[in-house]
């Protein structure tokens, strides 16, 4: 991998012609016979895991495609629910290698060539592709999607994809194809998506309007409805409100592309129950909970704060570790609403800073909080625990890198065990 990520001189560079022509050489492999791609903001991966998992429950051969990964880079790539094995990986790339014939492929442009070949050699129904960055210019957008799924939008990358939510939602839009469906987690998605839909003849599906999701009093199942049908499902495994938008939305597209199929079945059912993905609202341990979180914004530090908001717990301490470019101080501002002290950890690399530097940041925005540089984050992690009492939770948010660590902490120097998310409720 590190030879991968030295092999192009940018670690992020937008466009389709370089990546597209080693595609070309490759023989253009569609990765299944169904193919669905996830752009957005916030929810993408949990919306893959979803259609995954739909997937599974129709019986069908899939696989998926999302980035980054936790622990270990094969997680990017899985076929029927398991990460593909080092040797796949080494095969993949070696034709990668020999195809592109000197052109210049960045670290994420590789492994996604590698992902698609891979697929494409598995005799699969079914690709869940998770858009890297943006949508229109990145890698995953080679392939022509058979269902595009837009998640909730809001500023990120801005560096990359436009410094407004119109910008922005114009580069995500860009996943969208000539008359296949369109399905939009939001409500009320930005312009651009819908012009973009219009535009091609895509008939855009939207939450709340073609299609909703909603709970029913005293039971543990919810009711979809879209298109005259309706059925029950189980209530989304994965914590917060925002994963009934998730669930909603991969139910639509997967309805979409399969409708002569039932959705409300046994093995659909059990499915669902069982769909669970790292690092989103994640308990770990106990006495105190730590709870990891991937979201590094203020959109995901929002759903993370209604989430601890709903919970009863005596405080919540946060071991924050964000990269130099984002949006640090909204974050903390989000976040105040439920955490009560900072303790601000150090992320490593060209686009990181250091805790001591985070620290300033969010004593700026908080000027009455408790808040503590402390170093590398697994010494921070490990002060918040020491600083918590039995009912307390420590929220670990930030940046995939950060759950990384704290995974790999909690579970090589404590030994904790997982945590039932009734825990905290």
């Amino acid at each position: 991998m590190e030879l991968l990520e030295q092999r192009h001189p940018k670690t992020i560079e937008l466009g389709l012609d370089r990546c597209g022509s080693v595609y070309h050489k490759l023989g253009s492999p569609p990765p299944a016979r169904q193919v669905f791609t996830v752009a957005g903001t916030n929810g993408k991966g949990s919306t893959v895991a979803y259609i995954a998992a739909l997937s599974k429950g129709l019986g069908q051969r899939w696989a998926t495609y999302t980035s980054p990964h936790i622990l270990h880079f094969n997680e990017r790539i899985t076929i029927m629910g398991e990460p593909v094995s080092t040797a796949s990986l080494v095969e993949a790339f070696e034709q990668v290698e020999q195809a592109r014939s000197g052109v210049s492929l960045t670290y994420f442009e590789f492994t996604t060539l590698a992902a698609l070949l891979i697929m494409s050699q598995s005799d699969l129904d079914c690709a869940v592709l998770e858009v890297g960055l943006g949508g229109r210019l990145d890698a995953v957008n080679l392939v022509d999607t058979d269902c595009a799924v837009i998640t909730p939008i809001g500023l990120d990358h801005q560096d990359f994809l436009g410094s407004d939510l119109a910008s922005i939602a114009h580069e995500k839009a860009g996943i969208i194809r000539a008359d296949a469906p369109v399905v939009c987690t939001e409500e009320h998605p930005p312009v651009a998506v819908l012009n973009r839909a219009s535009a091609l003849g895509a008939r855009a599906y939207l939450r709340g309007t073609d299609f909703d999701l909603n709970t029913i009093a005293g039971s543990s199942s919810m009711h979809f409805e879209m298109g005259g049908q309706t059925f029950r499902v189980p209530l989304p495994p994965m914590g917060g409100e925002h994963q009934f938008d998730n669930l909603a939305a991969a139910l639509a597209a997967t309805l979409l592309l399969n409708p002569e199929d039932r959705l409300d079945t046994g093995d659909m059912d059990q499915s669902i129950r069982h769909c669970s993905l790292p690092g989103r609202l994640q308990l770990l341990g106990s006495d105190p909970c730590v709870l990891l979180d991937v979201g590094h914004n203020e959109l995901a530090a929002d759903s993370v704060a209604k989430y601890l908001a709903g919970n009863n717990q005596s405080s919540v301490s946060c071991v924050l570790a964000m990269l130099a470019d984002k949006p640090a101080e909204r974050v903390a501002q989000s976040l105040s609403r439920v955490c009560t002290s900072w303790w601000c950890a150090d992320t490593p690399g060209e686009r990181g800073q250091s805790g001591e530097i985070l620290a300033s940041r969010i004593r700026a925005v908080l000027p009455s909080a408790q808040v503590e540089n402390s170093g590398p984050l697994a010494g921070a992690l490990e002060m918040a625990i020491a600083s918590s009492g039995v009912n307390d939770v420590v929220l670990v948010f930030g940046s995939f890198a950060a759950v990384s660590q704290a995974t790999s902490w909690l579970g090589n120097s404590m030994q904790r065990p997982p945590l039932d998310a009734a825990r905290i409720n």
